[in-house]
């Protein structure tokens, strides 16, 4: 009995190695969790991202656009001592499992918060800070008033009367169609028509019909300055085709979104710049945490805890 005993008890104890070498769940075995490389890696790319979105979204890159940049070199400055503390630890023999997951970690964050940053100045913040910076205009009369007087012009507010000639519409076709519209005073017959409303896929560009903005709106006649630079030129054409097709002159056009209130439409677009920069911070925070989660299953699995 006893012998018997005592040799199945090596067996045994071969046998549970044998099934969990390295397992943290194994009896007996289980290691230590690592709580402050979990932690770093949970919230230090998410700072990261959150520094270089903010950086590249908001004032700082509309006013030094150079240190906005330098944040994302910082990011990717940060991804590569990372990537330097795993290659250090793999020669020392030490686990670089976590040094490696932040790498990776890290450098998504650098570039996601850049790109989408970016994005988010283009679209929204920088057309609110260039219209912030611009001069506001009441009562201009359009037929006394000339574009070359209004250079500055980022919110207009025109004068009693006024309002869009359907009937000089024009439309340019460059994949996108690029419409137009005369802003005018009553029925006069202006010298110079220096002021028109523009839109992007908001006419037919063979007739004259003009459906951008509020153009149906009884109250609007304001107008807000358009800003993408990329598109001026095209609308530049379409005034040119105005110019030859109804025997006008158009001196000096400025281009502008007609509508009854500017303001509301430019803090629109700081709403909207800030609605996408939280919507994109606690998204980043979801997408590292589960990525992080993942990583803490995946190396249990494999003893490297």
């Amino acid at each position: 009995m006893q012998p018997g005993y005592g040799a199945s008890a090596p067996l045994s104890g071969g046998g549970m190695q044998a099934r969990a070498p390295g397992s943290v769940f194994t009896p007996g075995k289980r290691r230590r969790i690592n709580l402050v490389a979990i932690c770093a890696n949970i919230f230090m790319p998410w700072f990261v991202f959150c520094g270089i979105f903010a950086g590249m979204s908001f004032s700082l890159h509309y006013q030094k656009p150079i240190l906005a940049w330098l944040l994302v070199v910082l990011g990717l400055v940060a991804t590569g001592a990372a990537g330097f503390l795993a290659m250090s630890a793999k020669k020392e023999g030490r686990d670089e499992m976590w040094y490696t997951f932040a790498t990776i970690a890290l450098l998504i964050a650098s570039i996601a918060a850049a790109v989408f940053g970016d994005m988010n100045f283009w679209f929204n913040m920088q057309p609110f800070y260039d219209i912030e910076n611009l001069n506001t205009y009441p009562s201009v009369n359009p037929a006394r008033e000339k574009g070359q007087q209004l250079m500055d012009a980022g919110r207009v507010y025109f004068a009693d009367g006024s309002g869009l000639d359907m009937r000089k519409a024009m439309g340019f076709k460059n994949l996108d169609l690029y419409c137009v519209a005369p802003i005018v005073h009553g029925e006069e017959q202006l010298a110079s028509y220096d002021f028109w409303a523009v839109g992007v896929n908001c006419c037919s560009g063979v007739s004259s019909d003009f459906r951008c903005g509020e153009f149906n709106n009884p109250h609007a006649r304001s107008g807000l300055r358009l800003m993408r630079d990329d598109q001026r030129p095209f609308f530049r054409l379409a005034v040119q085709q105005a110019e030859a097709a109804y025997n006008i002159k158009a001196t000096h056009p400025l281009f502008f979104y007609w509508m009854q209130d500017p303001v509301a439409e430019m803090n629109a677009y700081r709403d909207d710049g800030f609605k996408y920069y939280l919507l994109g911070i606690f998204t980043h925070f979801a997408f590292n945490l589960f990525c992080t989660v993942v990583a803490v299953v995946g190396f249990s699995k494999i003893g490297r805890y």
